[in-house]
């Protein structure tokens, strides 16, 4: 009998596929009249602006294509404005046009997203000018993929899982259905959710996002939308979208999606899996039975560091809610295990080594999802520069570690414990000299402080009921 186990569908950096659409051709077909440009801040708030589609093309053809944003447009949280943030000064937000695709949710309208340019160049301390924002999400993102091709010979595919929850009230919190897990009477023909989930997905298909799979999740009213594999950019480029859509589409019938990390605690939460593969120049055909040099190494990298990520992954206080032992959602202790969901790294597909992956868990949509890739991307770089061993061993069952003594834990390396709550994680977040590198002290400093600004936000007056209300509105 062959010992290759190989299964499911082949994906390669170089042969995913990305639909690009052209602007003068869909303005030929289709009678577009606005383009919404839009950004995520550091609270992970959508933000946009809608432009007239002919102010759009004159823009594009001048020097330096963009739309003024302030610099406060970075770090407002509600009507609190993060430390470290001013009114004064401007941006320039510079669409990607390779973004650009329509939205069927809407009327005549078509998306983009872009990136943060300095208004006016700013001298680096070798003299010579930047446009570069060191605070824009997108771009220390594009700087962690740029690195590790670059310095490493290696390539990443990432593949993100959508969860949310469509309420039809939020004050009191309340889902218009119940079911379990995959159930198809989630799916009931003639309820707003078969009609919801059925225009999601025509919608995606319309936009020419990835999607792969729609299914009903655990908790009441909860669902989750597959899509990817992608470069590391297009699939946050795609989360973006995809949050809008869903948001849109539950809205036009009466509801409210949320992608807030669990509204129910009789029941799992919501979060954002993220799947990633590792491909590497250098070993181009991968064992099956282990992990190759690369993949090895990423997996140190990011374990290395993973008592940090949580600040940027886990980012409000409602994540820890959700991240918690025996609900399935990546548990508490720092590891992974093969096709364990009880680890926040899930190795799967191990034995498969043209769709092996991680599924990084811990990990929810309160996330900015740029600044989620680049922390988890760019932990696993500094593995793969530092050819770092892996250290800690598999931890595939039959017990979970939540369910291990502590001599059982120790056996296989496992000897930390993921962060508590949000303070902890920023404490961790910014104790790590490695994450700080990737995402330059300003940038840290920067996202400490609307972190920390968010969380008071959000635990603001009120009891338990108030702060519920809250978040499931602004996620």
């Amino acid at each position: 009998m062959s010992d290759n186990y190989d299964h499911g569908v082949t994906f390669k950096p170089d042969n995913i596929e990305k639909v690009v659409y052209d602007l003068n051709q869909l303005d030929l077909e289709h009678s577009y009249r606005y383009v919404r440009v839009y950004w995520v801040d550091l609270a992970n708030v959508k933000r946009c602006r809608i432009v007239t589609l002919n102010y759009f093309k004159q823009m594009l053809a001048s020097n330096r294509p963009g739309v003024n944003i302030g610099k406060v447009g970075l770090g407002s949280i509600y009507l609190n404005l993060a430390p470290g943030f001013t009114v004064i000064g401007e941006y320039v937000y510079v669409p990607d046009i390779s973004t650009l695709r329509p939205l069927p949710w809407t009327k005549g309208h078509l998306g983009v997203v872009g990136t943060f340019e300095e208004k006016t160049p700013y001298k680096r301390p070798d003299g010579s000018l930047s446009l570069e924002v060191e605070l824009c999400p997108r771009t220390v993102l594009r700087k962690v993929v740029e690195d590790a091709k670059q310095s490493c010979n290696v390539e990443f595919l990432v593949g993100v899982e959508s969860e949310f929850i469509l309420l039809s009230s939020t004050n009191p919190v309340k889902a218009p259905n119940d079911h379990q897990w995959s159930a198809s009477d989630g799916f009931l023909a003639g309820t707003k959710e078969e009609t919801i989930l059925q225009e999601i997905g025509d919608a995606m298909l319309d936009s020419g996002l990835s999607l792969q799979m729609i299914h009903s999740e655990a908790a009441p009213g909860q669902y989750e939308v597959v899509g990817g594999p992608l470069s590391p950019l297009d699939a946050a480029d795609q989360v973006i979208f995809t949050r809008e859509l869903i948001v849109n589409i539950a809205s036009k019938h009466g509801l409210r999606a949320t992608f807030s990390p669990r509204p129910f605690m009789e029941s799992p939460g919501s979060a954002a899996h993220i799947h990633i593969s590792v491909h590497s120049a250098d070993e181009p055909t991968k064992p099956i039975n282990e992990m190759s040099k690369a993949e090895s190494a990423f997996l140190a990298g990011v374990i290395g560091h993973l008592p940090a990520l949580p600040a940027v992954t886990l980012p409000t206080p409602a994540s820890y809610k959700r991240m918690t032992d025996g609900i399935f959602s990546g548990g508490t202790f720092v590891h992974y295990g093969t096709e364990n969901r009880e680890a926040p790294i899930r190795l799967t597909n191990a034995t498969s080594p043209k769709s092996r992956n991680f599924e990084m868990r811990f990990i929810d949509e309160t996330a900015n999802p740029y600044l989620a890739l680049a922390a988890i991307l760019g932990a696993g770089v500094i593995g793969i520069k530092e050819k770092k061993p892996l250290e800690i061993k598999d931890c595939p069952g039959p017990l979970c570690a939540w369910q291990m003594t502590e001599e059982e834990r120790r056996a296989l390396g496992i000897t930390k414990r993921m962060p508590l709550d949000i303070e902890e994680a920023r404490n961790n977040f910014k104790g790590d000299a490695g994450i700080t590198a990737v995402f330059g002290t300003e940038l840290v400093e920067k996202y400490l402080s609307v972190n920390k600004t968010l969380e008071g936000a959000l635990l603001e007056g009120g009891d338990e009921a108030v702060h519920m209300k809250r978040i499931v509105e602004l996620y």
